[in-house]
């Protein structure tokens, strides 16, 4: 007599096709979808029109550049001279008044590190805070 219940094996099959289909049809839906996102096909000419004359527009940003001998740069004009009352009168005039203009300070990796603190110096007597440093970024190692 036998008691042991036989085991039948059974492979359950998935259907794949499906599942096939309904991907292909996402992915059609979402090509379609995303191309519909051009312009109008009529061409306006806007007129134009300028609330503040060349004059009264203020600069964006300071930029100082220093380069290896130490001799300062404002806006790519070179300094008459290179002390901290010269560099002081030509920030003043360039800030016309505006103590939240950033300040780009771009300096030579040469440069002394005296002529840095100097621009430090006379952008903090006249009370402008923002001051940013550009640095080139270094190239990683095994490059």
């Amino acid at each position: 007599m036998n008691i042991r219940p036989t085991r039948r094996s059974r492979r359950v099959l998935v259907d794949m096709t499906p599942l096939i289909d309904v991907v292909f049809l996402l992915l059609i839906f979402f090509m379609v979808s995303t191309t519909f996102d051009k312009q109008t096909a009529i061409k306006v000419d806007l007129p134009e029109a300028s609330n503040q004359t060349e004059e009264n527009k203020q600069p964006q940003h300071i930029a100082i550049s220093i380069d290896a001998k130490g001799h300062f740069y404002l806006d790519d004009q070179e300094l008459v001279t290179h002390d901290l009352a010269t560099l002081k009168r030509a920030l003043g005039k360039a800030a016309v008044d505006n103590k939240e203009i950033p300040i780009i300070v771009t300096s030579d990796k040469q440069a002394p590190f005296q002529a840095v603190m100097t621009v430090m110096d006379a952008a903090g007597q006249l009370g402008l805070t923002r001051l940013s440093f550009l640095a080139r970024a270094t190239a990683a190692e095994g490059e």
